[in-house]
């Protein structure tokens, strides 16, 4: 069996999305399937418990469609996504799914299982959309940024793990992709907000003022902006100028603080990852700052998973020879 049939699974269940995707031994994702949990109208989210439920549905589903792009390849490796972050106190209920799934078909099959956080798999995820894979071979700066994360992270190469990630800023409250689910659902959009709130501030986005950032160094205050366009929304009942107030709010203060991050490293590249780089608006104000991915690879997903665990597998069993 030659090496561009031969595929290298990863999952990925994190909080609002089921996904699964396939690389090759070459590193090309060929698949990168995911589905969003449904959330009630008028809700902000979901919990730990809904959250897992869901998974437990979706996750045959998504599987199933993977099936279809594997007929007749050969899976070598799985990768999952097993905690938030790369800490030891780091937890979610939500990821037993995919480790479940993860080890059944690992255990089926007699092949390796490789466990990552949700927060690699991003980075890694928005390195590959970037086309910035050479980056995991220096320090690099990312932002990762949606509803559950809004942090700043000094990735540095690391023979154990790939890349090792430290936390060197973020928000000390609230979420960037927090504000913008909370400001939506209040005006009637269902959750999550993202792209609805994208559309309906298209008209206004260069008419309104954004809120003055509460930045010092590398860490941001947000919740005041939350407070400012609930005021806002019920004095005028606009719903499009409050969103383009929540969108340029927070791309003025992810603006500021990648200025900041740069004093102080200067030259160091950047990777901007997470489902709040989805959002053109934001992506237009730092592009010129630093690397953006496709928003499939920007938002929740399995592909950077994937390249992890092939990462791992090439290490432990060296690089591909040809055909077998």
């Amino acid at each position: 069996m030659c090496k561009n049939n031969a595929m290298i699974l990863g999952i990925d269940t994190s909080n609002y999305t089921t996904s699964a995707a396939l690389c090759t031994l070459d590193g090309e994702i060929v698949a990168n399937i995911k589905k969003l949990l449904p959330v009630v109208k008028g809700n902000r989210g979901l919990r730990q418990s809904e959250a897992l439920f869901h998974h437990t549905v979706q996750l045959p589903q998504v599987l199933e469609e993977i099936q279809t792009v594997l007929a007749g390849r050969k899976l070598l490796a799985v990768g999952y996504s097993k905690t938030p972050r790369d800490e030891a106190e780091s937890y979610m209920p939500c990821f037993l799914a995919g480790q479940a799934a993860a080890s059944a078909a690992t255990c089926a099959a007699n092949i390796p299982l490789y466990g990552f956080s949700h927060q690699s798999g991003h980075v890694m995820a928005a390195l590959y959309g970037a086309g910035k894979m050479e980056h995991i071979r220096l320090p690099f700066a990312a932002f990762h940024v949606s509803g559950g994360t809004t942090e700043i992270l000094l990735v540095h190469p690391d023979k154990n793990t790939i890349f090792s990630i430290e936390k060197i800023g973020g928000t000390l409250d609230l979420n960037a992709g927090q504000i913008i689910d909370r400001a939506g659902v209040m005006m009637g959009m269902s959750f999550p907000a993202g792209p609805a709130m994208e559309q309906a501030a298209a008209p206004f986005m260069d008419q309104i003022k954004p809120c003055k950032p509460s930045v010092k160094g590398l860490y941001c205050n947000l919740s005041g902006l939350e407070n400012k366009a609930c005021e806002m929304f019920e004095k005028s009942g606009n719903v499009g100028a409050c969103a383009a107030f929540v969108l340029q709010s927070v791309q003025q203060t992810l603006l500021i603080l990648t200025k900041h991050l740069l004093k102080i490293y200067p030259g160091l590249p950047i990777v901007y990852a997470g489902g709040v780089m989805s959002c053109s608006y934001i992506r237009e104000a730092l592009s010129a700052w630093g690397s953006f991915a496709a928003p499939a690879f920007s938002s929740d997903n399995a592909a950077g998973t994937a390249l992890l665990a092939l990462h791992k597998y090439k290490e432990r069993y060296g690089r591909w020879d040809g055909c077998e």
